[in-house]
């Protein structure tokens, strides 16, 4: 697996010093198939690594699986292949439920599906049970250093500078678990997976950080996993910011330079001062 994480290419560096040829490190990107109980639900363009995660967060947060418990197994297809070279993931719930079921949440989640912001509002809160009562607090000074925590964390990107990361924090500022992937929401549905694995959702308590921007699907995944705060260390978008408000949830963005905007739910950001 790790030889397929990165790939090394020739290239040409052109600069004040002159045209060279050397070889550049890239980050890894191939397609993953994820199906549920013979069904094909997703194919995304992920990072290779931790596929599992991957998929597991994908089907927890997309409502095709309700909870952990209700997946007997996980295992890559296609058998003549050697061990670690597959890219079709393959579920199997225990209790199987119709297609229409294991459609319902990925349909709208998608960004040509053409549904307007309100009905896909709608649809999440229909579907998730709310952060609103969760009592988390993060003191503002934990906030301003989780973004050069998650860099510090970031071992591919320091040999790619290619790719997105996720981490859960807990309060005091401690990462639990930290992933890297082409996709941003794929490395929002790793640790999401790793959560799940580990029978922590849902993640009260937790803080999710992301190393770019956040869109209406990465609060609706967090949303899902029982998430009450997001840290970015970028801008959010309009339909992310309404998301967040409607199920409870504390938004942070641009936490850069010891400062940061915090866009719902202000009580959780508490000062040490």
């Amino acid at each position: 697996m790790a030889e397929r994480v990165v790939a090394r290419r020739r290239i040409l560096r052109v600069g004040p010093d002159g045209r060279r040829t050397t070889v550049d490190t890239l980050a890894g990107e191939e397609p993953m198939e994820v199906r549920v109980d013979g069904a094909t639900v997703s194919v995304t363009m992920r990072t290779p690594g931790n596929d599992f995660e991957l998929a597991l967060g994908f089907c927890l947060t997309e409502g095709i699986v309700d909870h952990p418990d209700d997946v007997a197994t996980i295992r890559y297809c296609g058998h003549d292949r050697p061990a670690g070279t597959y890219n079709i993931v393959e579920l199997r719930r225990r209790t199987p439920s119709p297609p229409d079921e294991r459609f319902r949440r990925n349909v709208y989640t998608t960004s040509s599906c053409g549904v307007c912001g309100t009905t896909s509002i709608d649809a999440v809160r229909t579907d998730v049970a709310g952060v609103g009562h969760d009592q988390v607090r993060v003191p503002v000074e934990v906030l301003a250093m989780l973004p050069d925590r998650l860099r510090h964390r970031q071992r591919l990107f320091d040999r790619t500078g290619g790719l997105h990361a996720a981490a859960l924090a807990l309060p005091d500022g401690e990462l639990s678990c930290v992933r890297e992937d082409v996709g941003r929401h794929n490395a929002v549905d790793k640790v999401l997976g790793w959560a799940a694995t580990r029978g922590h959702l849902p993640l009260a308590g937790y803080v999710l950080v992301v190393s770019g921007r956040v869109a209406f699907e990465i609060v609706q995944k967090a949303a899902t996993a029982g998430v009450p705060m997001i840290g970015a260390v970028s801008a959010p978008t309009s339909l992310a910011v309404d998301l967040a408000e409607s199920v409870g949830m504390t938004l942070v963005g641009f936490i850069r330079d010891g400062g940061m905007n915090v866009y719902t739910r202000p009580e959780r950001v508490v000062s040490d001062g």
